[in-house]
């Protein structure tokens, strides 16, 4: 079977995020910002669309998706899916107004195949991705150091070749993560470090989920001891005071 063949990320997420849903809730601020990007879009593709995060109520909306563990959790009136890879879209040229892509490009087999679908199909495109370069130094890798080599993380594409893949003149816009921010992904509880240690939150988080057991027990067990002794605290505490982070999450659109 090819990449273009394949379901992008269904491999992931056919094994994880079974209880996805229950820690992975669209933050209503990060939403704003989407909205924003989607403009006067009235028919949107959302591509690795998941459980359906960050949908606009208000729109006419199709989602596609590669993994029916994803696809069974979508709630009752959520929009239709589909299942399918974003590197082989089922819709005809221009069949949207806009494409929309939320923290998924880095699970894409083929990123560069995924988004010349994206511009077929759609006149805008709307992504929500991470500056591979900042997150690799968020403080979670200093337990969790293996996340680094996961095939997820190390493929995960940067800004600017993302903006040269949506033509060149794209918009960035920062986006930072709200201390409360209700939505699980993997910077969400940059000042909240004890949600890291959930079974939980860490079987919906896809670079958590990713790791061997051995990995993340060991990972595990220094952070609660930096925890019980103060030493996180020592040294990140200063974060439990913010209300935002800025950890390299972008809103881009083309």
């Amino acid at each position: 079977m090819t990449a273009a063949e394949r379901p992008a990320g269904a491999p992931v997420y056919e094994r994880i995020g079974r209880t996805y849903a229950r820690t992975r809730r669209a933050d209503r601020r990060i939403a704003a910002r989407i909205t924003d990007g989607l403009g006067a879009a009235r028919s949107v593709l959302n591509i690795g669309a998941g459980t359906g995060n960050y949908e606009p109520r208000d729109r006419s909306v199709v989602a596609l998706e590669p993994s029916s563990v994803m696809l069974e959790q979508r709630v009752p009136g959520s929009a239709p899916a589909v299942r399918g890879s974003c590197e082989a879209v089922p819709f005809a040229d221009a069949t949207f107004d806009a494409a929309m892509a939320i923290l998924t490009m880095h699970h894409w087999l083929d990123l560069e195949a995924g988004i010349a679908e994206m511009q077929r199909v759609s006149a805008r495109q709307v992504v929500l991705a991470f500056e591979p370069n900042m997150l690799v130094d968020f403080w979670l890798m200093d337990y969790f150091p293996e996340m680094r080599d996961l095939p997820t993380e190390r493929r995960a594409p940067r800004v600017d070749r993302l903006v040269e893949l949506l033509g060149g003149t794209a918009s960035v816009e920062p986006v930072p993560v709200p201390a409360d921010c209700t939505d699980g992904f993997g910077g969400a509880f940059w000042n909240r470090p004890e949600r890291y240690l959930e079974p939980e939150v860490q079987r919906n988080t896809s670079n958590l989920a990713q790791l061997e057991p051995s990995v993340l027990a060991r990972g595990n067990a220094r952070l609660r001891a930096d925890l019980d002794s103060g030493a996180w605290d020592r040294r990140y505490g200063s974060l439990r005071a913010l209300d935002e982070y800025e950890m390299g999450y972008r809103l881009i659109v083309a």
